[in-house]
């Protein structure tokens, strides 16, 4: 039986077989509200957040805390209250002290892809960088072509990225900034090298995990934060912290 039990009152059907009897609110008599409760005059009922509703708040959480506006503890007290969420009302709360969300970030956080794939044969460099879009899932099929995937500035939308190797020949170079870290435990590696510099710490939250699985051959793979310009340097900035580009 349902947990709420309603009374409904039956009033003889109108003249017009297809006509429905309306109180002066214009709610049908009887409506039960999305809140479980009788709508009537003067009430009004929270709005329920949906799956997509805690998701968009989740990535604006996770931009935040890559941008260092949140710690690590803020970010998981954060996305624990946005998952558990009942009401647009309590997700609204937990980024109202945020800076809003640009229009072109808006964009790019729509267009992510589930599957971003590199190809290359004896051809130029390949760059990603800026404010690019990072995929759920990355596959480089590369052979004498060298590849930079730039993540100073990217736009993050979940915490891991898988990345599918089968190269050859050149240099895979990720680049990377505090709050990021790069696994190349799954890696195969033929005649190559790996050389990793992670970002320092400064004690924020991991936000991504960059994956690599697969084999590549005959080359290079570098991991390194962004290098600090001569200003920046001379002020002790980080360069991938706010108000250090």
């Amino acid at each position: 039986m349902s947990r709420y039990s309603v009374s409904l009152h039956l009033a003889p059907l109108p003249a017009s077989r297809g006509a429905v009897r309306q109180d002066q609110d214009g709610m049908m008599s009887g409506q039960i509200s999305p809140t479980g409760k009788h709508s009537g005059p003067g009430s009004s009922p929270e709005l329920r957040a949906s799956h997509a509703d805690r998701d968009r708040v989740v990535d604006v959480l996770r931009i935040a805390a890559g941008d260092g506006l949140l710690t690590a503890d803020e970010l998981d007290e954060r996305l624990d209250a946005a998952l558990s969420a009942r009401t647009v009302r309590e997700l609204a709360a937990l980024t109202a002290d945020l800076p809003a969300v640009s229009a072109s970030t808006g964009t790019a956080v729509a267009e992510v892809k589930d599957v971003l794939r590199i190809e290359g044969v004896h051809s130029g460099a390949v760059k990603r960088e800026g404010r690019w879009v990072v995929p759920r899932r990355l596959e480089l099929a590369t052979a004498w072509c060298a590849v930079t995937l730039d993540f100073t500035q990217a736009v993050i939308t979940q915490d891991t990225l898988r990345i599918d190797m089968n190269t050859a020949g050149k240099k895979l170079t990720l680049i990377t900034k505090p709050g990021i870290v790069v696994d190349t435990g799954a890696l195969t590696l033929v005649h190559s090298k790996i050389k990793i510099r992670q970002a320092p710490d400064h004690g924020t939250p991991v936000t991504l995990r960059v994956e690599l699985v697969g084999t590549t051959a005959h080359g290079r793979v570098v991991v390194r934060h962004a290098r600090r310009t001569f200003g920046q340097w001379l002020l002790r900035k980080p360069a991938s912290l706010p108000g250090g580009d």
